[in-house]
């Protein structure tokens, strides 16, 4: 069997992605996820080979910041879109099995969907306190109800076909029928989704942190990195270039892995869907 090739965007997206997550990685072992040290008399140094980007206004060398920094919004993404995945998937599967239970979750949904998700965010964010876990709270309930909608409508559409009544004439109820036949098949929508949602994820933990209601310091944030550094576009342009270029890179990347993921994951998908019916 000749296995399909890899789309160029999600190469492109999987080779951005690696080079500047990567170097973020090891940066974050290496100072133990802190800050760098601080080095005021060595402050607005210019780019060299100890400091490629040169240092900030601490003395801190810039390259390690934004790439810890990189680091630390990525992990609060990715844990924010896994929670709100999880959730997510759970509740629009009880949804597309329609009853009470199901119409009051796609109703709590609509619900949300009502709602400005940065809003919720700030308020979530505000009522518990700048933090970390406040953060990956907020964006994974903003995420919940899309994640949900669209996890219901990919299981109806599996709902509806032959083998599925088959099952269920076999003695199979809902949830093994959901588990064994549903999930499986809606499982490259739910992939795609979660990569896409990545990138606003990133975004959402950026606008948070820009705003003040992010993780405090001296964690290193991206989002807190352009708020400070801001009044510093005109005399030090690399303070505020290379958090927005990072935070820019990461967005494009994972918008381009998943459209690469869609790209590989729908031909097969579609034509065992075809097959099923």
């Amino acid at each position: 069997m000749k296995l399909p090739c890899a789309p160029k965007s999600l190469i492109a997206g999987s080779i951005l992605l690696l080079g500047f997550l990567l170097p973020a990685t090891i940066v974050w072992i290496w100072h133990g996820g802190h800050a760098p040290f601080i080095d005021i008399p060595n402050r607005y140094a210019p780019p060299s080979l100890t400091h490629p980007l040169g240092t900030d206004p601490f003395g801190r060398d810039l390259a390690s910041y934004v790439l810890t920094g990189a680091f630390n919004t990525t992990a609060i993404a990715l844990l924010s879109v896994t929670l709100g995945t999880v959730i997510g998937t759970i509740l629009g599967l009880v949804g597309a099995n329609g009853g009470k239970r199901g119409w009051a979750v796609m109703s709590a949904a609509d619900l949300g969907l009502a709602f400005p998700p940065i809003l919720i965010a700030a308020m979530l964010v505000t009522a518990q306190g700048a933090s970390a876990t406040g953060e990956i709270l907020a964006i994974a309930l903003f995420g919940i109800p899309a994640q949900i909608r669209i996890t219901k409508q990919a299981a109806q559409s599996i709902l509806v076909l032959d083998y599925i009544s088959a099952a269920r004439m076999a003695g199979f109820g809902s949830v093994a029928v959901t588990i064994r036949h549903v999930l499986p098949n809606i499982a490259p929508i739910l992939i795609v989704h979660a990569s896409t949602s990545l990138a606003l994820a990133i975004l959402s933990e950026a606008g948070l942190s820009y705003l003040g209601l992010g993780a405090p310091p001296p964690q290193p944030d991206l989002g807190r990195a352009l708020a400070s550094y801001q009044i510093h576009i005109f005399d030090h342009p690399f303070l505020v270039a290379a958090p927005g270029i990072t935070v820019m890179a990461l967005v494009l990347g994972f918008n381009l892995m998943g459209d690469g993921l869609r790209d590989l994951l729908e031909r097969p998908f579609a034509l065992n869907e075809e097959r099923l019916s």
